[in-house]
């Protein structure tokens, strides 16, 4: 109504405001009947104006008398209703409200008043915070009496409810306007704004303005204590002292007292559309109910007060009229219901309720008495102290269907919890449920930090994931705590609904925050938590995680926020330079407190904890070599040659004396294809074969290979020795194994292969894959990817990609090992020197001229020549090399050697005249160019001419992998190209070897061409007349890093080079930056340089006029004369390289780092540049890590000339000096390569690799030593030995740092003499053998350990010691002996030796080695062979017995041990297969006696015994040897009759055993009992699943698996049943420990064997059982497309749809089924539906589709029946007689009537009375009359 009246001015007459008023009163009057019928409850009404209308009062009344008053529920709550509410809980974002009758709403911070929101939307707006705005905490304190209007009641996804309230008054107040405020009405408003003299307040009437003078408010200030000033926003129940000008202005007091005093009177115009919740009215009592009073107020309201809302002092002393005050709590928006408190906190404004003790927050009450219960709310409840409570409904059973009415009758007694407490009501909330009543933690304050909490995942979110640890208590794990690594994908290891174990990091019961983490680590860490900076005491040892990794070191975070800093030299024994590459975020760490400063909040941390402990990483062990295997691979070794086969070669080995036999295939012969056909033809049995790889072995196959390229790799380390190795982008040498249409495999040594696509096999487009490659091929491969998972590794042979970019180098190498391997074939055939032919072979060689007769010349021109020389060869020469001549055969003629083919015995020769012209023989130069012509081309080279005449050789492949050219790329005879000379000497291949293209000029342009592109842009070649000396003027350019351009005139530029600056140039500066751009400059010409090379052009040479002038500031330069070094006429590189000597010290500048090459680029000179290898870069393994962010371009560098690189163009320069790498120097290197249990093969400086053991790896050894090692890990080293090439390197600590001082805990031992007797020393096992175990204790040192000396437990199995013992595992052993001549060392693994427990865990149950069993060892050898076995039992037995429970006393263990050792583990996906097992132990554990009770004091062995027969028969081979020491020695001593009595005593023994087995009662207790039983009843399944459940007690779950798939082949293919069962518990075993892709592998093939409706059903169950209803319900879907006319198949989806609440699915799915099942079914399906909708929904809807089937059809009696008995079970009396007065009246059969006559006379016996009983039969009596008369008839 305000919106009729505007601000300011006039009002209306307020006549017109009120015809509305009475049509409003009918409106309500309306709602109220309408209301009262519907709800059938009492709510009193109250009329508007003073017509009440009598009758509808009469009403009222009339209906007083039956209703009852029930307290509000949620449900009753509407948008718009008015509440009183109390504070209860304050935080950022909202209040908690307490409301009435014990519910709870939230204002959320935008529903405070509008002026609090603007400020709040300002502050978002500018990001900044504002001075004047206030957060809630400072303007609100729990308790604290507030108006409340309800904006919305909403229902979350779980069903709850939750209702949002606001406090805004514009929202409050709305009934109110301008004309109806009068003096003496409280009201709630906010302070809107702070002024001069007082304060704006915002009371939600708009038009109004309301001020509250200063003076008015002071007293209240005081009293809050909340500051000198009121805040903005601040709620405030005022008081009108004044309203003028029609209320538009109006004054306000806040005065304590006068709030308190006040109360609504009839004056105050109040009416039931603005009534407000808080004002404290006068009633009048109307009437007295059991539960509660109406009254009515302000003369014509009325209201209702609750049985908790009456004042407990006088609770049930009201009388009708009499007087008491009342506080109005709620008003219902459309009813009008007025609800009012008489409780004394409410009767006075501004006061507050009482709170509870904190003490009794949580307290369990073992008695309180019922006071009231009402069936839609709860039961109030007396507790111990007099004081009332209440419990919702919910909390009164554990579900709604156990709950039971009948123990809430007023009086009985019942054990409860206090969970809240209602401030509204003044009452504690409890909870009867025995979950709430036994839980752990009721709020947050209960959970401390530390805690280990159990807890169900309810949400997923990016910050992490949410986890409800009870009803009222949510934590979060953030995504760093959800796993020990970090997870990328949670979604994939955490479900909505899985229960996880976590541990609390951090609890703030105030803010409700609870922060918990999932690491493993941590929620079973044993060390003390660190939750406050005082507990944090030097020398403590806990765990923490890794919050920040950086060069400073690691912050490590632990419970409550605490953190400290590890700083870098408290890392690691060893430096870590970059301790982020090492340590990451979120890792779990151990650390000990150095020091701690609680004020400061200061903590500083070590990881290097002074007390051993083994770290957290358990590696898998690769598989151990067998120690028989005497050859490595990649040994060398030399071979004899045996018997040539089709495929290759058999050959013995040399070094054992023949008797081991190898085979190399033909094409490991060579490198090249055509060399391995041709050694294969040249090589005979008997011959040898010098240094050969073993390549690979597999058992007693060894296999070896001759090609260069793989033993250089091998030998180089240049390989990787299993998968995990290898890293893309690798370049690994290997051979082709198989080509196939869509690629090419490649093998590499160790055995690795991989697979080369078609797409990535070269960089020509490939049509045929055999056109690329053969099988044997050498080739280099560059690794793409690798897939984990398949264990494939793609790979790629483009040679643009595998070649290292100098193709002459590489091209180069080819030819000159191509050309050794012939001369070894050479050699090879004139050493056997017997058949002419080789021989003659052997002497003719390219380039030699021989005497020929010409034979024959054929039709295409070729000739054929036959010569004394070249007897049985073939010598051909082609029409191109006859030249002119036209020859006749019989003709002499001279003729060149061109090219022999051993292989084929041919000799291509030329009769050319340039070829055979006699030339002075000049002496060429290396690297020199020349123009060639191809003269003859063969498979690996091509034969040239040079313009003197002689013959060189060029490659025809520049890489391995390129084999294939187009015909347009091959090179042709008679082709002219340029060649670059490599090797110039005479030599016995008679042709210089030599490689295509100029190869140093290609280098040289596209080295220069990178830093001279600002030349190349602007400079056009310009003649010019400048000369040596000359002095020029110009003006700079352009300042790059190496050099600066200086424009001299406007079309020429010449070029400063850094060098040519300053005189003195200070290491580390930047001399091109001392010029700026437009500086002018006085400058001298030094040089010149070359316009198209870049190349650098003293004065003298002839195109100088034509060159870019080199210029030079330098002021010693300008004055004096220019230097001599500058007159040099020589144009070669190679000459001014010269004048620098090895160990000169150089002034270079940084040019760049090439990250490619690893190297630094520097230029020395305008025309010297120069390398810095990575490794000479600097001792600084940080420098070395980051190189390029250490040298800036441009930068001054003092280097030491080291040598020129291979093309001979660069010097070679170092920054650490020329290393020399002695003993006991130390450098720094590169991981090259980390072999497992070996030690790492590290790259050191000069191009030198050296060795690191396992042992030299730290000063303390660890278990997992290698586990900080990646390949391209920077490390500082110690030289231990340089001899004969081979580098031993250490990086202990103590070696690096020898004055650090830092404790050694592993002393390196050198030799024997280094180990005592007695002592205790640390190592690694190596391996074990038939001898005992080896154990390393250094590189030269292994000691033995005997296997009674590894353990106290006798073992059969050696696999056990593999497992528990696998090779690299450190342990502590004691020396028992050494024996030095023989270097013998002696060691213990026993704990009594070492005091560290036993290597294999006594949970293992293995039997101990004893005493007694060795006294009885010896015995009477000479029996009988049978009695021989028997005693052996016996004494098995015995000793057994009298050991075993010794065993036990041992380790006791407690009743929920599931009797595994858990041990240790960082793997994830173990983790929740170890909970689940441990859960499902103890589940079944509830069933079992504990498992170390001692009742008898026999029955143990026994147990035991039986237990351990199978271990112990087969102990008869180890007891052998001690056996037959001394036979004869017990005989003497015994007499016949002590014989005779040991006999009898042992077959007691046996009897009893014996009984004991086949005693019935017996539990089977190991795999070997089940073993026997299900030996004996193959074919029953409940042995067989005990057997897995066996299995997964001991988390055994691949066993388990093993032990369901032997049943299923076990158990007879007829007993269908029995297999089911398996297959069942299998989809069991999947479901809960297996992954959803293994469930549905073993569900595909069970369905496959069984029946399938079968297995659908039971894979169902399973899924709803687990609670997967999702899956569950996708599977039902795919059975009714499957299962369509299968009845049981819809019953079943709609049990399981109701079963979750479903009604009205259900009702969807019958008429889906009526329409897919056959029509005789229609009636038996709806009556099955309607049963379930009986059990578990609408029983309602299940009446009608009784109903509805029987109209339908009336005389199935069958349904009859069926839902006369549900009706007895679950309707009314009056339901079930309808029912069967309607039956008794059908026509039906009379045997059919005469069932029913019975029924209805049974259930009127049970139920009725004699009348009624008396009726049935009068009934009957009619109907057998009736019947008799119409027979009469």
């Amino acid at each position: 109504m305000e919106e009729n009246f505007p601000r300011g001015g006039i009002q209306k007459k307020t006549t017109e405001g009120k015809p509305p008023n009475p049509k409003l009163e009918r409106d309500n009057l309306f709602d109220v009947h309408h209301e009262e019928k519907s709800q059938k409850r009492k709510r009193s009404q109250r009329d508007q104006g003073k017509q009440k209308k009598f009758k509808a009062d009469k009403t009222v009344a009339a209906k007083d008398s039956v209703l009852n008053i029930e307290p509000l529920t949620i449900e009753a709550l509407c948008e718009g209703m008015l509440l009183l509410g109390c504070i209860k809980e304050v935080s950022d974002y909202e209040l908690v409200i307490s409301l009435p009758n014990g519910l709870s709403g939230f204002v959320p911070v935008t529903q405070i008043s509008d002026a609090y929101s603007k400020m709040l939307s300002k502050q978002v707006a500018q990001g900044e915070l504002l001075e004047d705005l206030n957060s809630l905490m400072d303007m609100y304190s729990p308790g604290t009496l507030v108006r409340c209007i309800v904006t919305s009641v909403e229902k979350s996804a779980d069903g709850r409810r939750s209702i949002k309230l606001s406090i805004d008054p514009k929202k409050v107040n709305k009934g109110l306007n301008a004309s109806a405020l009068t003096s003496g009405m409280l009201l709630s408003g906010f302070v809107s704004s702070v002024e001069d003299h007082g304060y704006l307040i915002d009371i939600g009437v708009s038009g109004t303005h309301a001020f509250l003078p200063r003076q008015k408010a002071q007293n209240y200030i005081k009293a809050v204590k909340r500051g000198p000033d009121l805040k903005i926003g601040q709620n405030l129940n005022c008081v009108i002292v004044e309203a003028k000008n029609e209320g538009r202005v109006v004054r306000l007091s806040v005065d304590r007292s006068e709030v308190a005093a006040s109360l609504a009177t009839e004056r105050q115009n109040w009416t039931l559309s603005n009534l407000l919740p808080g004002l404290v009215v006068k009633a009048r009592v109307l009437k007295v109910a059991p539960l509660g009073i109406k009254l009515s107020f302000l003369s014509s309201f009325t209201g209702i007060v609750d049985f908790m809302h009456m004042d407990p002092e006088k609770s049930m002393n009201y009388s009708p009229d009499q007087v008491v005050k009342a506080c109005i709590l709620s008003i219902h928006p459309t009813s009008k219901v007025v609800r009012l408190t008489l409780r004394q906190a409410f009767l006075h404004p501004g006061g507050s309720p009482n709170q509870l003790s904190s003490d009794r927050m949580g307290a369990v009450v073992e008695e309180s008495a019922v006071k009231a219960f009402y069936k839609q709310f709860g039961a109030i409840f007396e507790l111990d102290d007099g004081t009332l409570a209440f419990a919702r409904l919910k909390h009164l059973s554990k579900t709604r269907k156990s709950f039971k009415p009948g123990a809430f009758k007023t009086g009985c007694k019942h054990k409860c919890r206090i969970i809240d407490y209602s401030l509204m009501d003044e009452m504690c909330i409890v909870s009867l449920k025995y979950q709430i009543i036994e839980a752990r933690f009721l709020q947050y304050k209960d959970i401390h930090t530390g805690d280990v909490v159990q807890g169900k995942v309810f949400a997923l979110k990016p910050i992490g994931m949410q986890v409800k640890v009870t009803d009222g208590i949510k934590g979060l794990v953030p995504s760093m705590h959800l796993a020990n690594g970090i997870l990328k994908q949670p979604d994939k290891k955490y479900n909505i609904g899985d229960e996880v174990r976590c541990r609390v990091l951090e609890c703030n019961p105030a803010g409700k925050k609870l922060i918990l983490t999932l690491k493993k680590s941590l929620v079973q860490s044993k060390l003390p938590v660190l939750s406050n900076y005082e507990d944090a005491k030097p020398g403590l040892i806990t765990h923490g995680f890794v919050v920040c990794a950086r060069e400073f070191g690691c912050i490590v975070k632990f419970y409550n926020d605490v953190k400290g800093l590890v700083p870098k030299n408290e890392l690691s024994s060893e430096p870590i330079p970059f301790p982020d590459k090492v340590f990451h975020e979120g890792q779990v760490v151990k650390v000990m407190v150095l020091k701690c400063e609680p004020q400061q909040e200061r903590l500083l941390l070590s990881f290097r904890l002074s007390s051993k402990t083994a770290p957290e990483d358990k590696k898998e062990c690769p598989p151990k070599k067998k120690q028989e295997m005497k050859y490595q691979i990649g040994e060398m070794v030399d071979v004899k040659v045996l018997k040539k086969k089709d495929n290759g070669l058999e050959v013995s080995i040399l070094e054992d004396e023949g008797n081991v036999i190898a085979s190399i295939p033909t094409g490991h012969l060579s490198d090249f294809v055509a060399t391995c056909k041709l050694l294969w033809h040249c090589l005979q049995e008997g011959d040898v074969l010098p240094r050969v790889m073993c390549l690979s072995v597999k058992g007693e196959h060894i296999m070896l290979s001759r090609k260069s390229a793989v033993i250089s790799a091998v030998q180089e380390e240049q390989v990787v020795r299993s998968f995990s190795e290898i890293q893309p982008g690798m370049l690994l040498t290997g051979y082709v194994r198989n080509v196939m249409p869509f690629g090419v495999f490649v093998e590499f040594p160790f055995g690795v292969t991989g697979l080369a696509p078609k797409v990535s096999m070269s960089d020509k487009f490939v049509t045929d894959t055999k056109d690329h490659f053969v099988v044997g091929q050498t080739v280099i491969a560059k690794v793409m990817s690798i897939d984990e998972e398949k264990q494939r590794v793609l790979l790629n042979l483009k040679v643009s990609e595998c070649s290292s970019g100098d193709s002459a180098a590489e091209s180069f190498a080819l030819l000159s090992q191509y050309f050794k391997e012939m001369k070894e074939i050479r050699n090879l055939l004139r050493r056997r020197g017997e058949p002419s032919m080789d021989q003659g072979l052997c002497e003719l060689v390219p380039g030699r001229e021989l005497q020929l007769v010409v034979q024959d010349v054929r039709e295409d021109g070729s000739a054929l020549f036959s010569g004394s020389c070249v007897t049985g060869l073939t010598v051909t020469a082609t029409r191109y090399h006859l030249g002119d001549k036209n020859i006749v055969p019989g003709e002499k003629t001279k003729a060149l050697v061109l090219h022999v083919d051993a292989l084929t015995s041919k000799v291509y020769v030329s009769l050319r005249e340039e070829l055979l012209k006699q030339r002075a023989k000049q002496q060429l130069k290396e690297n020199s160019q020349h123009s060639a012509i191809v003269q003859h081309i063969a498979e690996e080279f091509a034969v040239v001419s040079l313009e003197t005449g002689q013959l060189a050789a060029i490659p025809t492949a520049s890489h391995f992998n390129d084999t294939f050219r187009f015909d347009s790329e091959k090179l042709k005879v008679g082709q002219i190209i340029s060649a670059t000379l490599k090797v110039v000497k005479v030599n016995d291949h008679g042709v210089l070897l030599a490689v295509q293209g100029p190869a140093k000029k290609n280098v040289f342009v596209r080295v220069r061409n990178e830093s001279e592109t600002a030349l190349e842009e602007m400079l056009a070649v310009v003649n010019h007349s400048l000369s040596l000396g000359d002095i020029v003027t110009g003006t700079v350019k352009s300042v790059k890093p190496t050099h600066v351009t200086v424009a001299i005139d406007d079309k020429l530029t010449g070029s400063i080079h850094a060098s040519r600056i300053l005189d003195e140039v200070p290491i580390g500066s930047f001399p091109t930056y001392t010029l700026k751009a437009g500086q002018k400059v006085t400058a001298r010409v030094v040089g010149g340089r070359d316009v198209n090379t870049h190349r650098y052009l003293p004065i003298t040479h002839p195109h100088f006029t034509r060159s870019i002038p080199e210029l030079s500031i330098r002021p010693s330069e300008i004055e004096g004369k220019v230097t001599a070094v500058l007159n040099l006429k020589e144009d070669s590189a190679l000459k001014k390289l010269g004048l620098y000597t090895v160990g000169q010290t150089v002034t270079c500048f940084v040019k760049k780092y090439n990250i490619l090459k690893n190297w630094l680029e520097v230029e020395v000179t305008p025309d010297i540049r120069g390398r810095v290898p990575h490794l000479l870069l600097s001792l600084n393994t940080k420098v070395l890590k980051h190189p390029e962010k250490s040298f800036k371009n441009g930068q001054a560098i003092s280097a030491t000339v080291t040598g020129t690189d291979v093309t001979e163009t660069n010097l070679c320069l170092s920054l650490t000096g020329i290393q020399s790498l002695e003993q006991g120097t130390i450098t720094v290197g590169v991981v090259t390569k980390v072999t497992p249990h070996v030690g790492l093969t590290i790259a050191l400086p000069g191009g030198k690799t050296g060795k690191v053991s396992i042992f030299h790896l730290n000063d303390m050894y660890a278990e997992n030593p290698l586990g900080d090692f990646k390949v391209g890990k920077i490390v500082r080293c110690y030289i231990l030995s340089n001899e004969h090439g081979k580098i031993q390197l250490s990086l202990r600590q103590s070696r690096l740092n020898p004055k650090s001082n830092s404790k050694v805990e592993d002393v390196e031992i050198t030799c024997v003499k280094d180990v005592k007797k007695g002592q205790l020393v640390r190592g690694y096992v190596k391996s074990i053998t038939q001898s005992g175990v080896f154990f390393g204790l250094s590189t030269s040192v292994l000691g033995r350990i005997l296997f009674q000396n590894v353990s106290p437990y006798f073992v059969q199995k050696h696999s056990l010691y593999e497992k528990y013992l696998p090779e690299g595992k450190l342990l502590t052993a004691k020396v028992l002996g050494v024996n030095g001549k023989e270097k013998h060392i002696e060691l213990s693994l026993l704990p009594e030796d070492t005091g560290m427990p036993s290597v294999l865990p006594e949970s293992l149950g293995l039997p101990r080695y004893g005493a007694e069993e060795e006294k009885r060892e010896a015995d009477d050898r000479e029996k009988r062979e049978e009695l021989k076995l028997k005693t052996k039992r016996r004494r098995n037995y015995e000793s057994e017995q009298e050991v075993k429970p010794k065993k036990r006393k041992i380790c006791p263990a407690d009743e929920n041990d599931s009797g595994i050792e858990v041990y240790y583990r960082e793997e994830e996906d173990d983790d929740q297969e170890e909970e689940a097992a441990e859960k499902k132990s103890k589940v079944r554990k509830l069933g079992e006696a504990p498992r170390l009770q001692v009742s008898v004091g026999f029955t143990w062995d026994e147990d035991m015994n039986a237990m351990d027969i199978p271990v112990l028969s087969q102990k008869e081979e180890s007891s052998e040897s001690e056996e037959e020491e001394d036979p004869q020695a017990k005989l003497k001593k015994q007499t016949k009759k002590e014989k005779e009595l040991e006999k009898q005593k042992k077959e007691k023994e046996l009897c009893k055993l014996e009984a004991a087995l086949m005693d019935p009662s017996r539990q089977p207790q190991s795999a070997d009992d089940f073993d026997r039983l299900v030996l004996s009843s193959p074919n029953s399944s409940i042995l067989w699943l005990q057997y897995m459940a066996f299995h997964l007690q001991a988390t055994e779950i691949e066993k388990a698996r093993a032990v369901a798939e032997r049943a299923l082949k076990t158990i007879c293919f007829r007993e269908e049943q029995e297999k089911l069962n398996v297959w069942v518990a299998l989809l069991n075993l999947e479901n809960m420990y297996g992954t959803a892709e293994t469930l549905m592998k073993v569900f595909e093939r069970a369905v496959q064997y069984n029946e399938p409706l079968k297995v659908f059903q039971h894979l169902c169950d399973i899924y709803a059982n687990s609670e997967k209803y999702k899956q569950a319900e996708e599977l039902y879907h795919t059975m009714l497309k499957r299962f369509r006319q299968e009845k049981s198949v819809w019953l079943k989806y709609a049990s399981f749809l109701l079963k979750q609440g479903q009604t009205e699915a259900t009702h969807r799915l019958l008429e889906r089924a009526l329409k897919a099942l056959p029509t005789k079914e229609h009636v038996d399906a709806i009556s099955r539906f309607a049963q379930l909708e009986f059990r578990f929904g609408d029983s309602e809807h299940a009446k009608a589709l009784f109903e509805s089937t029987l109209s339908s059809y009336p005389k199935r009696t069958d349904i009859w029946s069926i839902y006369m008995d549900i009706m007895i079970k679950h309707g009314s009396q009056k339901e079930v007689r309808d029912i069967f007065e309607r039956v008794i009246h059908l026509s039906l059969a009379p045997k059919k009537m005469k069932f029913f006559f019975k029924r209805y006379l049974d259930y009127e016996k049970k139920f009725g009375t004699t009348d009624s009983v008396l009726a049935v039969k009068r009934a009957a009596l009619e109907y057998v009359e009736t019947k008799s008369s119409l027979a009469d008839t």
